[in-house]
């Protein structure tokens, strides 16, 4: 049965942080986004290919890697020691939404933190056991804190005056989105006044890149030798998602004369399933449930909706599945394009990251491509394909999608 979230019309986004291979930062990001830029190469960050000796995929991971991340100036060098990459991108993209929104006006014990993903440091432990694998006394004491995604709640905090609570959600590729809906609903009940999400960063090592791409899941041997192809959601010449680094963070609030700034947009509704299965394979009545779920708590018809964030990974079954899921619902008319195209698929951000692209695109009355999408599976459907349209849209829906059988959608309106 889909979970839905207490109706309420007053839950706004105020402050938008975001880190990705594209760019970082919202302008940086806003102006890759609908340029189409990209950042697809042979992955080269230490742990991420197998090592030499090891033995070889046929061909290498292919993903979009981030540049030098730019830390605030507040954040001493001591405390970055002992700060893994997720730690370190997730405190300059909170910083961003925390100062976007003026969280400093907000009493701390009335501020939460929910941190969305899971298994999040997997390089950087993979490193470590290697490093001390013939000399496991010398591992340093911290290892009993760092190896806890909970490490980056306590970075977080320790930083920033959050003292109502923090906690990290679990829910694979949904993780991000379900970070942003249990953020709304801290807030719609009165737990906290503020509250941020942040869609953490999911620093894979070769293993996870071994096991994916086994599964059929990761992309790609077909453009092995032209990783600017490799990402193509809804193409029919799709093999797999192309990975990509990326953080992101929102602070939601209710609607009131605190803001400086016109919030981003307005939450209308969301919905929530999980489909009893814990394989990769995607569900179209999971889909479909969580999407009729959104519309029904924001009380609009599928013609009111005028785009379409959606998963759109490159999966071979998913792609095809979420499509059917849409056309089901009645969203074929609306506008589509695939922010994974440009972005990579982000894992435990990824929803997040898309929540993010929706609501940028709104203020900017701007819609991105979708990069490689030479032949949709479905042409039916109303994409925005290779150059960036102007569209004043009004009403988003954002889906997002994990393995174990998670499915949530979330619906927002800009903010006017």
């Amino acid at each position: 049965m889909p979970n839905h979230t207490s109706s309420s019309g007053d839950i706004v986004i105020t402050g938008v942080g975001v880190t990705s291979a594209i760019g970082q930062g919202t302008t940086d990001f806003t102006t890759a986004l609908l340029n189409g830029d990209h950042a697809f190469s042979v992955m080269r960050r230490p742990g991420r290919q197998v090592p030499t000796g090891k033995g070889h995929p046929a061909t290498p991971f292919l993903g979009a890697e981030l540049a030098e991340v730019a830390m605030p100036p507040t954040v001493r060098r001591g405390v970055l020691r002992a700060a893994s990459l997720s730690s370190r991108v997730a405190l300059t993209t909170l910083d961003e939404a925390w100062h976007d929104a003026r969280l400093s006006e907000v009493a701390p014990d009335r501020i939460g933190l929910v941190v969305g993903g899971s298994n999040l440091q997997q390089r950087e432990l993979t490193q470590l056991h290697a490093r001390y694998a013939d000399t496991p006394e010398f591992l340093s004491p911290t290892y009993g804190m760092t190896f806890m995604d909970t490490d980056l709640c306590g970075f977080c905090t320790q930083l920033y005056p959050i003292r109502g609570f923090a906690y990290t959600l679990g829910g694979a590729s949904g993780s991000g989105l379900l970070a942003a809906l249990q953020a709304i609903r801290a807030v719609q009940s009165g737990l906290v006044d503020a509250c941020v999400a942040v869609g953490a960063l999911c620093d894979i090592s070769y293993w996870e890149c071994l096991a994916f791409r086994a599964m059929g899941a990761m992309g790609s041997d077909r453009y092995a030798d032209d990783a600017s192809s490799a990402c193509r959601p809804f193409d029919r010449h799709r093999d797999g998602f192309v990975y990509g680094e990326a953080c992101g963070a929102i602070v939601v609030e209710r609607d009131r004369t605190r803001h400086h700034h016109a919030p981003y947009a307005r939450f209308l509704g969301a919905g929530t399933a999980v489909d009893g299965n814990r394989n990769p394979n995607p569900s179209l009545e999971g889909e479909i449930s969580v999407i009729q779920a959104a519309l029904r708590e924001a009380k609009l018809n599928a013609d009111e909706i005028d785009y379409v964030n959606p998963h759109g990974t490159g999966s071979v079954i998913g792609d095809e599945i979420e499509l059917q899921a849409l056309q089901h619902c009645g969203l074929a008319s609306a506008r589509i394009n695939a922010t994974k195209s440009i972005t990579g698929h982000g894992l435990t951000a990824a929803g997040m990251v898309e929540v993010i692209a929706t609501v940028l695109q709104m203020r900017e009355r701007r819609l991105h491509p979708t990069r490689n999408l030479s032949e949709p599976i479905d042409t039916s459907f109303n994409w925005v394909e290779k150059a960036a349209v102007s569209d004043p849209i009004d009403t988003a829906v954002s889906l997002s999608i994990g393995f174990g059988g998670t499915s949530s959608a979330i619906c927002l309106r800009r903010y006017s």
